[in-house]
């Protein structure tokens, strides 16, 4: 069974979170030092990033919302006599990435042991810090640290695919979860409106694109005009202003001008047609399809590359009749996972309960 502190520490440290973000936190200088560090650590991370990263949290941190995804797993009404050890290798692409893991390791009843991301080791250690004061029982159960070593009993792992092979290869003994490379798609069919359009603009430049669920590759129909597309999206036009991703852009379009290759730009971002799901930064790949049933045959096949797609009602309808089994989410909501949307579809909380339970 659940300690009863726990559902009631995670929505106060929700509370602490809307606070904040509303202006009425009473230790707000605590909270805003922390959040020009972590800038400071990662230019990436702008002050808007990181509210918007909070605000995503804060909607989960609500007892109705936990106490409803957690009702899904009828195993935590056993409790855990055990607690594992779980170690934790978190990414630092967007702020707070890792805080699910977080979550979930905790709910399952087991001990964590995160090693964080240098590009992201400010936000998630307060943030743990505030939950410790609410309820000090946590303490016992959270650890970070600089290196994974010791007796671990769990492993979930986050990188790249090139890290990823080293992570199989150094935990092969330990049940794990290991993530790799995935993307996020969209799927347009010529019907959408400007408003959808520009809702498709927030999954592809929130975090400036960097989150493995941001859309960096768009399907369009044959012989797609990408004039609406280009006026939609003219109102994110200022993500060129921050430096980094100007560097980005300017880099990219360079080389694909100086290969000759053929691409469309609107002064922020470079549209190439490109077959590769992944895209650099500032830069959205797009592919023609002949008709929705051969696209979902075709993404079927890639399934494992997939981390969610983007499409209308209409697009979604089409699509669930060849491929149900893929990752919709509606258009402007990539970046708004719920609860029980899972990186790469697997299922945490699960993992967790079936290894405490063996």
């Amino acid at each position: 069974m659940l300690p009863t502190y726990a559902i009631q520490s995670f929505h106060l440290l929700g509370e602490d979170i809307r606070n904040f973000l509303s202006g009425k936190a009473p230790q707000a200088g605590e909270w805003e030092q922390t959040l020009l560090l972590a800038e400071q650590e990662n230019p990436w991370f702008t002050q808007d990033n990181i509210h918007n990263a909070l605000k995503g949290i804060s909607l989960w941190l609500d007892k109705d919302k936990l106490s409803k995804w957690l009702s899904a797993y009828p195993e935590l009404s056993t409790g855990n006599k055990k607690p594992l050890i779980v170690g934790v290798i978190m990414a630092g692409n967007i702020p707070l990435v890792g805080f699910h893991d977080f979550l979930c390791v905790l709910f399952s009843g087991n001990i964590l042991r995160a090693k964080l991301s240098h590009s992201d080791s400010r936000l998630l250690t307060f943030l743990a810090n505030k939950l410790i004061e609410i309820e000090p029982e946590w303490k016992e159960r959270i650890q970070f640290v600089e290196r994974l070593n010791g007796s671990l009993d769990l492993v979930i792992a986050t990188g790249s695919n090139n890290t990823a092979r080293h992570f199989e290869y150094y935990f092969k003994n330990i049940p794990h979860i290991i993530r790799r490379n995935r993307n996020g798609m969209a799927i347009l069919n010529g019907s959408e409106t400007p408003e959808e359009l520009n809702a498709l603009g927030k999954d592809i430049f929130s975090y400036f694109g960097l989150g493995c669920r941001n859309v960096s590759k768009l399907y369009v129909p044959e012989s797609y005009n990408l004039d609406t597309f280009f006026r939609s999206i003219e109102p994110y036009k200022d993500v060129i202003n921050h430096n980094k991703y100007h560097s980005n852009y300017t880099y990219n379009r360079t080389i694909y001008l100086m290969d000759g290759k053929k691409f469309t730009d609107n002064g922020f971002l470079a549209v190439i047609p490109n077959p590769a799901p992944s895209s650099p930064i500032a830069v959205l790949n797009t592919e023609e399809y002949e008709n929705l049933e051969k696209l979902s045959a075709r993404l079927m096949e890639m399934e494992e590359q997939i981390q969610c797609i983007v499409a209308t009602k209409k697009v979604k309808e089409v699509m669930a009749k060849y491929a149900a089994s893929l990752p919709f989410v509606d258009i402007g909501e990539s970046q708004s996972p719920s609860l029980s949307d899972y990186a790469d579809g697997v299922d945490v909380m699960k993992f967790l309960l079936s290894q405490s339970a063996s």
